[in-house]
């Protein structure tokens, strides 16, 4: 061998160990939805909120957050807003954990409240979840078949059948927009775009908000409903039902006895259908609420977030 092509080798070497490195060190992601992953694996995981358009998606590509909460129940209700916080994600990604984007669960202004209304509005949620978003939050959860049609809704006609659930009702087309987020085919996507844990392999989160009394009343039926992946009691609103005006420094008062006695329901029922608990979490209290069985917890970005993976035991990248 002459000393040109040794330089060579040599130069090809020391150019290759760098890229092996970084290919050792990215992590490779099991699912698209890095909520579902986690939760698959036992883990809790935490949310942060947020609200905005492209550039607000190109900073939260860098959260800590497990999933992204964006709001639009009392939020600006813009899908090109959607759209644009979406492709922030992407052009911004990949996240740090290997994933294409975080996870991305919107809460809606359509309420579940009968379902005459939610038949005349689950347009929205075809908009929402056409924008490539993982999930779906409704809110005022108070009809169990206005719930059944929302899940519905997502799925589409093709879906695996399921007792208790009609024919899905997403169209051809909605497919094109969201294909491009999740980085997969147009045909990968439909496959994959179906409600978890109904279908283990899907990668949508449908969440309710069962926060008003009459919405608690169901809490057993709703919660049953197939394609439900998680609920929460909602104490902002409930406390408006339960209590009144909020009054003094301490805001909702969680520790009133109707309250407590409204949160024991829903979180019983959660337990009951086998389906997750979402509930707020703070630096205080969120080891006592990993232990009483609280899977989906507020503050992604925070210390409290920290502290209960240190708790759980959370190994890899957070």
């Amino acid at each position: 061998m002459n000393i040109s092509s040794a330089f060579l080798i040599i130069v090809v070497v020391q150019a290759t160990i760098p890229l092996m490195a970084q290919s050792a060190q990215t992590p490779k992601p099991k699912r698209i939805n890095r909520a579902i992953e986690l939760l698959e694996s036992g883990q809790p995981v935490y949310y942060s909120a947020t609200h905005g358009g492209y550039e607000e998606g190109k900073k939260m590509a860098a959260t800590k957050a497990d999933y992204i909460n964006y709001e639009m129940e009392h939020g600006t209700f813009d899908m090109k807003e959607l759209r644009d916080f979406m492709r922030g994600l992407v052009d911004a990604g990949p996240t740090r954990t290997g994933h294409r984007t975080p996870a991305v669960i919107v809460t809606l202004p359509i309420l579940g409240k009968d379902e005459a209304s939610m038949r005349a509005n689950y347009w929205v949620a075809h908009q929402a979840i056409g924008a490539g978003v993982h999930g779906i939050l409704l809110c005022h959860a108070e009809s169990p078949e206005a719930v059944r049609l929302f899940v519905e809704a997502i799925r589409y006609p093709f879906a695996p059948k399921a007792a208790g659930l009609g024919t899905g009702i997403r169209g051809s087309g909605s497919q094109a927009f969201a294909s491009q987020i999740w980085g997969v085919s147009p045909t990968e996507y439909m496959r994959r775009a179906d409600t978890w844990p109904l279908n283990k392999e899907g990668e949508i989160m449908l969440g309710v908000k069962i926060e008003t009394p009459m919405a608690a009343e169901n809490a057993e039926k709703t919660t049953k409903i197939p394609g439900i992946a998680f609920a929460e009691w909602g104490p902002g609103d409930q406390s408006f039902h339960l209590i009144g005006l909020p009054t003094g420094p301490g805001g909702i008062r969680e520790e009133h006895p109707a309250m407590k006695k409204v949160r024991a329901r829903v979180f019983n029922a959660t337990k009951a259908s086998k389906i997750l608990f979402l509930n707020a979490c703070n630096e205080n209290n969120v080891i006592d609420m990993l232990k009483e069985g609280v899977m989906i917890c507020t503050g992604g970005d925070s210390p409290a977030a920290e502290k209960g993976r240190q708790f759980s035991k959370r190994a890899g990248t957070w």
